[in-house]
């Protein structure tokens, strides 16, 4: 191996829109470019169903715009690499990317690292956390019924998705901490005029109380007069709580070495360079006034051009030109399916527009798999079994088998070819947003599966005791399949852990027994409880935090 076959004009961390565009130009200009990913590329926007303001592209989700994106970007020579990144050294011509894998070189390197979903504070926040406290409409929204809610935050967030909760609630009451919203005036003055809906300017939530069964109260404080009242809800039910109080910024990897502002956003000039010399920044984790893929892929693009001269320059004055591979091939996609809907109405499981995705990941699958529906004498049960029957007629690599044992019919099970459970199931129809950790499931129950990181795939082969994993899901939630899939990855490579999915909307007993108001939620040998989205490398922390692994 050449000591320059680690060496790469620029390698941008984070595969989101901007470090996705970033790739595109760079390799089409014909450079070395790689991009590194922790977990899943796409970024952010992957757990939005729908994007319809996007330019040139009139209506799509979040995972099909940024899987076009990394498409692109190989078919004009980026490479890609899955792997931790856990140290960057930024002083000198030649960057060095440390990660699990190893130390990556690069003239140049951008930081597309993104932010996070901002915790308010308030007391009670992390106590009724998936029992009262949301963070996801769309995964949430169902669970508060028929109930009030109050909705924390002034921006387009906020009130996109308070409209969105109107489907469900009875009353929907947002409080912002300012004396108006933040978002476009015509947004605002739509949620202002709907009946549903009542705004408190300049108003902050202190706290919340409850019991098992949820929230039952909660402190205001009024910013402008200085007095708090106590909020409850009719008849002294229960209500909700969703926050959209902006975002954190994943900036850890650079504290100290680049500057930031107040906030932890790297501040960088019109090029998106930083302090640093032949170190950039884009996407989420700048300072910006939008928050949108136009402005990710824009800063991306802008990065990129600089990048260019950048490496041009570090060619002349150190005479290493790193080797550009072939930019003839067609990129792969990747072995996921887009969303399935829920409720398609034409009787038919699999559509047309799907099946090219599907053979794609027929082709890769080394073995057979069955698909075991334990199935009742029901109408959910008859749906499941046809369903399964259909998806198995596609491919010869998947076998279909019934029985009518098991407990939370009707569910899917994942056999091998050899006879033996994979540990993987999911419980009721495997749709809507949950059609593609499905599909990755018998996928990875078929051979190596996924790639992972080796460090990541250590860790699954040394678990040696047993785990039950279930995960309660929506089949509507954005937030889901995160866990799911990481979830069930563990399970197609380690034969001590078990991964069952269920459809929370048809089990009311398993949301009263583990008291779920949030999705997903996730259930740890039966004893343990936890809400929120967790990617796979955070799964594997979690299981070692409680002693379960």
């Amino acid at each position: 191996m050449s000591a320059n076959d680690n060496l790469y004009d620029a390698i941008i961390v984070g595969g989101g829109p901007a470090g996705l565009t970033a790739a595109l130009y760079l390799a089409r200009a014909r450079y070395r470019v790689l991009v590194v990913e922790k977990d899943r590329f796409g970024g952010q926007i992957t757990i939005t169903h729908e994007v319809v303001n996007y330019p040139g592209v009139e209506s799509t989700s979040g995972e099909a715009l940024t899987e076009t994106m990394r498409r692109q970007a190989v078919n004009f020579g980026a490479e890609t690499l899955l792997t931790e990144v856990i140290d960057l050294r930024l002083d000198g011509d030649i960057k060095e990317v440390v990660t699990t894998r190893g130390v990556l070189r690069a003239f140049a390197v951008l930081i597309c690292t993104g932010a996070n979903p901002r915790r308010v504070g308030f007391k009670g926040e992390d106590e009724f956390r998936g029992r009262g406290v949301a963070y996801c409409a769309t995964c949430d929204g169902e669970f508060f019924t028929g109930k009030e809610l109050l909705v924390i935050g002034g921006g387009y967030a906020s009130a996109e998705e308070a409209m969105f909760l109107t489907r469900y609630a009875s009353k929907v009451t947002i409080l912002v901490r300012k004396d108006s919203f933040s978002c476009a005036r015509s947004i605002a003055e739509e949620v202002m005029q709907h009946p549903k809906i009542s705004v408190l300017f300049n108003h902050e939530l202190k706290s919340v109380e409850g019991t098992d069964m949820g929230i039952t109260s909660a402190e205001i404080y009024n910013n402008k007069t200085q007095e708090t009242f106590k909020y409850q809800a009719k008849d002294n039910d229960t209500f909700g709580v969703f926050v959209f109080a902006g975002y954190v910024p994943n900036t850890s990897l650079v504290e100290g070495k680049v500057a930031l502002n107040e906030q932890n956003y790297i501040i960088t000039d019109e090029n998106h360079e930083t302090n640093v010399p032949g170190v950039f920044a884009g996407g989420d984790v700048c300072i910006k006034t939008l928050r949108q893929v136009v402005t990710a892929t824009a800063d991306g693009a802008l990065a990129a051009a600089a990048m260019e001269k950048v490496a041009a320059k570090m060619h002349d004055k150190t005479g290493l030109v790193p080797e550009v591979p072939n930019a003839t091939r067609k990129a792969p996609e990747e072995p996921r399916a887009s969303v399935l809907p829920a409720d398609q109405g034409n009787g038919k499981y699999i559509t047309d527009d799907l099946m090219p995705q599907l053979n794609a990941v027929f082709e890769r699958m080394e073995h057979a798999v069955t698909l075991r529906v334990h199935a009742g004498d029901d109408d959910r049960s008859r749906e499941l079994l046809a369903d399964m029957k259909e998806l198995s007629d596609l491919s010869d690599k998947l076998k279909l088998e019934q029985v009518s044992d098991g407990e939370y019919l009707p569910y899917v099970e994942l056999v091998r070819e050899d006879g033996t459970s994979t540990g993987m199931a999911f419980h009721g129809v495997p749709e809507g947003h949950e059609f593609s950790g499905f599909i990755l499931s018998f996928y990875n129950a078929s051979g190596h599966g996924q790639p992972i990181d080796e460090k990541l795939l250590e860790q699954i082969k040394a678990i040696d005791k047993d785990v039950n994993i279930k995960v309660l899901v929506s089949l509507s939630c954005t937030m889901c399949p995160d866990l799911v899939i990481a979830a069930q990855r563990i399970a197609s490579l380690n034969d001590h852990v078990t991964t069952h999915i269920y459809d929370a909307g048809l089990y009311p007993d398993l949301r009263t027994k583990y008291r779920v108001m949030s999705v997903p939620c996730l259930v740890i040998n039966d004893t343990e409880v936890s809400f929120g989205k967790k990617k796979l490398s955070e799964l594997l922390e979690y299981l070692r935090s409680i002693n379960a692994i």
